[in-house]
C-alpha cells in the first residue's frame, strides 16, 4: 500500500475544506487562509494543493449549479473524505505529541 503524506500547506488547505464542510471552493479557501494567516495566497497554489489531495483521496470534488454571476461557469466544491480526516487526525496527534515534549522554559 502506498503511504501518502500531507505537506504543511496541504494541511492548511485540508483543514479549511473540513471547516467549510461541503461549501469549500477555491476562492472561499483562499479568502479563509488569507484572513487566518494574514498574508496573500496565490489561488493557483490552492488549486494545485486541491488537485494533489484529490489524487491522494483526501478530498472529493463536485460541481455546483450554473450561475449567471459566474458567466455560466460552475463552482467546484470540495469535501473532506474519511481518509482526509484520518490524515488530519494523525497530523494533530504527531504535532501534539511533539509539542508536549517541549520542556517548560521561561523566556522572561
Amino acid at each position: 500500500m502506498k503511504v501518502h503524506s500531507l505537506g504543511e500547506f496541504e494541511e492548511l488547505v485540508l483543514l479549511t475544506v473540513a471547516a467549510q464542510h461541503d461549501q469549500a471552493y477555491g476562492v472561499s479557501i483562499k479568502d479563509a487562509l488569507e484572513e487566518e494567516l494574514d498574508k496573500k495566497i496565490n489561488i493557483s497554489a490552492i488549486h494545485v494543493a486541491l488537485k494533489r489531495m484529490d489524487e491522494k483521496g483526501y478530498v472529493n470534488a463536485r460541481f455546483g449549479g450554473i450561475t449567471q454571476d459566474r458567466g455560466g461557469r460552475r463552482k467546484k466544491f470540495y469535501i473532506i473524505t474519511a481518509l482526509g480526516k484520518k490524515m488530519l487526525d494523525e497530523q494533530f496527534d504527531i504535532r501534539t505529541k511533539m509539542y508536549q515534549k517541549i520542556p517548560k522554559i521561561s523566556f522572561n
